[in-house]
């Protein structure tokens, strides 16, 4: 009797926690679940493990191209230019375009009506892009949610990041709708846009609890839909936080500046005149990577601390766009001496989940030992869930030009397992003669 009384002992503990098991993966009950036992792993990871401690320091500042000959860019890899442009390009703002009428004064006060409001629901932090693109389609009659968007924009669900350029190409491929995807925005262009009837869609940074519990800087889509000025506000359907939400005119800027005050416009074709005057010496993709990086430069000698690390970092971005590899490289390298200065409870560890300018302008001028230092400090920082295929396809590209060959296959084919079809990895996979996964 007294073995059975301790066999039970033993036993029904592990069949009760057996049980429990079984139960949390039922999928109606995991869904609720799982979001909240992997914030409380991830802030145990972070407690022991802080990523914002992390920092980058470059280390080939100032060499010349490697003699190693690299693997070739995919030509829509990361919708970027394949081949490595000229160095040094100066600041030289796009030319004006004829003068015109001088518009109409704005009105102090829009609200468009239109957008159904989309809530990205608990536990789904990293889904605002469905949501918020959702959201802008609406405003045009497109008749879909967030559920029909985010299988397309994140195959894998635990993606930590859609690009601007997804959600644009999403738009005229799913949508039948175009979208203008412009840089080096400002307020009164968002209220142009505004008063002329067009939404506006925004990514900039926040500081919110991530899944560990603590606050920290991420990347964040919202859909501006209207303004008051005398309140000195704009009026945005935020995904997170919830529908009619008031952005201050100072907040909005500040927060927007970490992604190179970055927007899309999205419009029916036969109002494509109307919005490109709306936009007007920003029409041309290329005059607007240059008037984008005249800005950043102005800003990077009137800002500080983290403001100046985010004029530095848009400098070198829109630089990447022009092609000027040469000049981009130097403008990240200021961006990341400026990095450990900032408090750590500040520091936006996030950005290469959102941003890759860094990887194209190291592996453009030959940096590859840089390149593969800090795709994989981006990935080593993740703690779990390292769902980011940019930085698996960089890494691989700096090991394929080093000549390690087996480890950027390996790396190609991690990209393609958290996106599935992203046409980069298959590319380089192509080339070097292996089957997808």
């Amino acid at each position: 009797m007294r073995k059975i009384i301790l066999l039970l002992i033993v036993l029904i503990p592990i069949l009760v926690c057996l049980c429990l098991v079984g139960i949390y993966f039922i999928p109606p009950v995991h869904e609720r679940l799982a979001w909240r036992v992997e914030e409380q792993w991830l802030r145990v990871a972070y407690l022991l493990n802080p990523p914002a401690k992390a920092v980058f320091a470059p280390t080939q500042q100032g060499l010349s191209l490697s003699t190693v000959t690299p693997p070739a860019i995919a030509t829509t890899a990361l919708a970027a230019s394949p081949t490595v442009g000229p160095t040094g390009m100066t600041d030289t703002p796009a030319p004006p375009l004829p003068p015109t009428a001088s518009p109409a004064p704005l009105p102090g006060h829009v609200a468009l009506s239109g957008v159904r409001y989309q809530d990205q629901g608990g536990g789904r932090l990293n889904y605002c892009a469905p949501a918020n693109l959702a959201m802008a389609l609406s405003f045009w009659g497109w008749p879909g949610d967030l559920d029909i968007v985010g299988p397309v924009l994140k195959p894998d669900k635990k993606d930590k990041n859609v690009m601007p350029y997804e959600l644009a190409d999403y738009v005229t491929n799913n949508a039948n709708l175009n979208v203008a995807l412009r840089v080096g925005g400002d307020l009164e262009l968002i209220k142009r846009f505004l008063a002329a009837g067009y939404p506006v869609l925004v990514e900039k940074g926040t500081y919110l609890h991530d899944l560990s519990g603590l606050v920290s800087w991420m990347g964040h889509y919202q859909v501006v839909t209207g303004y008051d000025e005398n309140g000195g506000y704009f009026i945005v359907q935020d995904s997170f936080v919830g529908a009619d939400h008031q952005v201050k005119y100072a907040d909005m800027l500040d927060a927007w500046r970490a992604f190179n005050y970055i927007y899309l416009i999205i419009y029916p074709t036969e109002r494509a005149s109307a919005v490109m005057g709306l936009l007007g010496a920003d029409a041309d993709e290329t005059a607007n990577y240059q008037n984008a990086a005249l800005k950043a430069s102005n800003e990077i000698y009137g800002l500080s601390g983290i403001d100046q690390y985010f004029a530095w970092f848009n400098r070198g971005s829109s630089l990447v766009k022009l092609e000027d590899y040469g000049g981009a490289a130097i403008a990240y390298d200021e961006a990341f001496k400026i990095y450990p200065t900032i408090p750590e409870s500040k520091r936006p560890w996030r950005m290469l989940w959102y941003q890759t300018g860094p990887y194209f302008a190291y592996y453009g001028v030959g940096r590859y030992y840089d390149l593969l230092y800090l795709s994989d400090g981006t990935l080593n920082a993740m703690q779990s869930d390292k769902n980011l295929e940019e930085s698996y396809y960089w890494r691989g590209m700096a090991r394929a030009a080093l000549g390690e060959t087996a480890a950027a296959i390996e790396d190609f084919q991690l990209s393609l397992k958290f996106h599935a079809g992203f046409e980069p990895a298959l590319y380089q996979l192509r080339l070097l003669g292996v089957d997808a996964p």
